[in-house]
């Protein structure tokens, strides 16, 4: 049954994609830990026996909404950890290649299911693999019982199905057939098909669940062996005693022996899975477009505050009395910068989601290069918007790729370097001060060589770790003279920057020394829809910039400022004194190009790497929470400026950049020297 049948099963596919990935993300992470514990000759039975439950989930919601090019790999996958279970929970790399490459398969028809294109059956060749790696469950299943099912159920269930059901009744369980008929009543009490489906495995053995359309409209039968009564069968599945078909009942008890190997080969409600507590769902699932809606809304509502704050004043300059509206007005503000942190806290998504991808990278890529790297991974605990998220994982994928391609050592280099052979490559995350996520890429290898790159870029060799990240990530640059699958075309880096710090409006830093090893932090806001900034004047138009981007707002005294010290391009550039350091100072009007006739008497410091440069502006008018609406329009982008935003009189408003825009200064340490 498709989709396509009008069946009216395309309700479930959202629920079904997000839940069917979480336990394919589920199954890999288990996969990449027993083969971890493998190689340290050590079984991991848990891993084991949670890889299994993440394929049985799978192969039961793909079966509810009819995808059985699915059902098909995931029930071979589940019963080759079942023979991995009995032989002790030791699966060799050949093995987990196969078990991955099957994952990638489900995952691929997963998302080709919930984008309405068709899904391809599974290969012949995976197929093939995956029998000729189960052979002891094949030399089993043909000895089990046999009874007779319904033709149109029988049509339904595939050959395991079939041994999977005739073991469940040799070992004394008996075979039900249970039909669950979804409706508006029993969906807003709770009861969906997936919560019927956790609560029947609870007391048994789920062998299959499909959708079923008649006249009367969409139900589900659930195949199920248990050894519970109709009564307490129905009571957990939430349908009435009527709708509950004995297919067979359980035979007499086997020897022991028999039915542990019965037990071992097909039966997923041995006491060895049973152990394993369903777990206790306390979240709810909400499309990321029904956030989206959400985060217009809170925008919409902002901006109205601000028209709102415009009116009032106007109302108090004609010399109206509007005390008691500016007190209604301010706890509007409050309530909606508490609606905005609950809000922003449902998009938040934990780090932890990026980084357990990065294992299955590193595995990927140690595949087809002569390295050893130890991977390690600290701080998922952090969060970030799920926004952020989406446009830093493509960064940190560059960063990775970059660490094992190019920067670790072979093991016959690092050998004769003194280090040991297996190099290291470290993930560190962090949030800062609730605004700033800092996300650390360290290894220990062999060091950015400055040399090597500026005579690569064909310029003077960097004098500090800033100026060489400006040649790093120059658009075509690699230190390779030929491509490989990985690197050697000179756009990673130039990726990377891009995405911290026009995208997300971040920073990207470097450090590094040779045969020590490099360090790559990226430092990106935790959100990027609405923030907290500051408005001020400049050239006598009106500007925002985010407040987790300054430093530090000083006044401007002609006493403290030195005049005409160099020249950057079109900039004049001149000193400040803060704090006994001398900060550059340029106008932001000579950065923007705009004419100006009034001197600046504010400047906003901002930091540029290890070093910090101060923009002149005329005034600050305030600090507002604002929405920045990004400028889509290739016409209309320009590095330094973040977007736009709305404050209330209809008119535009820009917002800078002001570290982007630091970084097209040219500063040298020389030419501003006191």
């Amino acid at each position: 049954m498709s989709l396509a049948d009008g069946s009216g099963l395309r309700e479930f596919v959202g629920a079904y994609v997000v839940e069917a990935e979480e336990h394919v993300e589920t199954a890999s992470r288990q996969l990449l830990a027993i083969e971890s514990a493998a190689a340290s000759g050590q079984p991991n039975l848990r891993a084991i026996r949670e890889a299994f439950r993440a394929l049985h989930t799978i192969k039961g919601l793909s079966a509810m909404v009819g995808v059985e090019q699915v059902v098909t790999i995931a029930h071979r996958m589940e019963a080759l950890l079942r023979t991995a279970d009995r032989r002790g929970a030791m699966l060799p790399a050949a093995t987990v290649d196969v078990l991955l490459d099957a994952l990638k398969a489900i995952r691929e028809r997963v998302r080709a299911f919930g984008e309405g294109n068709s899904v391809e059956p599974p290969g012949a060749d995976l197929l093939r693999a995956l029998d000729e790696l189960d052979a002891d469950y094949t030399a089993v299943a043909p000895d089990l019982a046999s009874f007779q099912l319904p033709p149109a159920l029988a049509a339904k269930l595939g050959a395991l199905e079939l041994d999977q059901l005739k073991a469940g009744v040799l070992t004394g369980k008996r075979a039900l057939r249970v039909e669950f008929e979804p409706s508006l009543e029993k969906s807003g009490a709770g009861v969906t098909i997936n919560h019927v489906r956790e609560r029947a495995e609870a007391i048994g053995e789920v062998v299959k669940i499909f959708p079923n359309a008649s006249a009367a409209g969409l139900s589900f039968v659930i195949v199920l062996l248990t050894a519970a009564t109709d009564a307490e069968v129905a009571a957990a599945t939430c349908v009435d005693v009527a709708s509950i078909e004995l297919l067979a009942h359980g035979a007499a008890p086997v020897p022991l022996d028999v039915a542990q190997q019965l037990a071992e080969v097909v039966s997923s409600g041995d006491p060895s899975l049973e152990e394993i507590s369903m777990p206790q769902r306390t979240m709810v699932r909400v499309d990321v477009g029904r956030l989206d809606d959400t985060v217009e809304g809170l925008s919409a509502l902002i901006v109205t505050r601000f028209r709102l704050g415009r009116a009032v004043r106007a109302l108090r300059e004609r010399g109206i009395d509007v005390r008691e509206l500016e007190e209604i007005v301010a706890e509007n503000a409050r309530q909606l910068r508490t609606l905005r942190a609950a809000i922003l806290r449902v998009r938040m998504v934990p780090v932890s989601e990026l980084l357990e991808r990065i294992p299955l990278i590193v595995r990927s890529l140690l595949r087809s290069m002569n390295r050893q790297v130890r991977l390690e991974l600290e701080g998922g605990g952090a969060e970030v918007d799920k926004a952020v998220a989406e446009r830093l994982f493509p960064a940190l994928v560059h960063l990775i790729r970059n660490a094992v391609d190019h920067a670790i050592e072979t093991p016959d280099e690092r050998l004769r370097r003194g280090k040991p052979e297996q190099g290291l490559v470290r993930i560190e995350c962090v949030s800062q001060a609730n605004r700033w996520l800092q996300l650390r890429v360290i290894d220990d290898g062999r060091g950015v060589d400055a040399k090597a790159v500026a005579a690569r870029a064909k310029r003077p060799p960097p004098q500090d770790d800033a100026a060489l990240l400006e040649l790093v990530c120059r658009s075509g640059l690699s230190t390779r003279e030929v491509p490989t699958e990985t690197s050697g075309r000179g756009v990673g880096m130039e990726i990377v920057k891009r995405i911290a710090t026009e995208q997300l409006g971040g920073e990207l830093s470097l450090s590094t020394e040779l045969g020590v090893g490099t360090t790559f932090t990226l430092t990106v806001p935790l959100s990027i829809s609405v923030v907290d900034a500051f408005t001020f004047s400049c050239a006598g138009q009106r500007f925002a910039t985010p407040v987790g981007n300054i430093e530090e707002i000083i006044e401007l005294d002609p006493a403290h400022v030195a005049e005409n010290v160099s020249f950057s391009g079109r900039f004049p550039v001149r000193l400040v004194q803060r704090r006994g350091r001398s900060v550059p100072l340029v106008a932001l009007a000579d950065v923007l190009q705009l004419s100006h006739q009034v001197g600046d008497r504010r400047a906003l410091v901002v930091r540029r790497g290890a070093e910090l440069v101060a923009f002149g502006v005329e005034r600050m008018l305030g600090q507002e929470e604002v929405v920045v609406r990004p400028l889509n329009d290739v016409l209309l982008k320009v590095p330094g400026v973040a977007g736009a935003t709305d404050l209330g009189d209809g008119q535009p408003t820009l917002v800078l950049d002001l570290p982007a825009l630091g970084n097209r200064i040219s500063l040298r340490d020389k030419e501003l020297s006191a």
